[in-house]
């Protein structure tokens, strides 16, 4: 581990506090077709964008072979907030959520209280 850590990429406190990480509730999910991992979530993240109406986002996440749509709905992630919007097989995802890489499979992280959608995490 020692060596894994010495030979990574520093940031600084400041780059980091770039990130706006928080915690998001999965309203919806479903299986992009004909892909054999990706899952389309439909997340709340909590507050208002600003027309006033609660955000709502889209994700694409490659978790599909890990967990069911259907298992997902009403769990709490970690997201990365404030990623650039980007397609994925036409669909365009807005954030990412943070996951632990178990054996090339994405585990979910949760947090072991019910948090506002929207909390922050730092």
């Amino acid at each position: 581990m020692r060596n894994l850590l010495q030979s990574m990429n520093k940031i600084t406190f400041e780059d980091f506090q770039k990130s706006d990480i928080r915690i998001a509730t999965i309203l919806e999910a479903e299986i992009i077709p004909d892909t054999a991992k990706l899952l389309k979530l439909k997340i709340d993240l909590g507050y208002l964008n600003i027309s006033g109406q609660p955000e709502l986002r889209i994700l694409v996440a490659g978790i599909g072979t890990t967990y069911k749509p259907e298992d997902l709905i009403g769990k709490q992630i970690p997201i990365l907030a404030n990623l650039k919007p980007k397609i994925i097989k036409g669909i365009e995802s807005n954030g990412m959520i943070l996951a632990v890489d178990v054996e090339n499979k994405a585990i979910l992280m949760y947090p072991d209280k019910s948090v506002p959608s929207g909390a922050k995490i730092r």
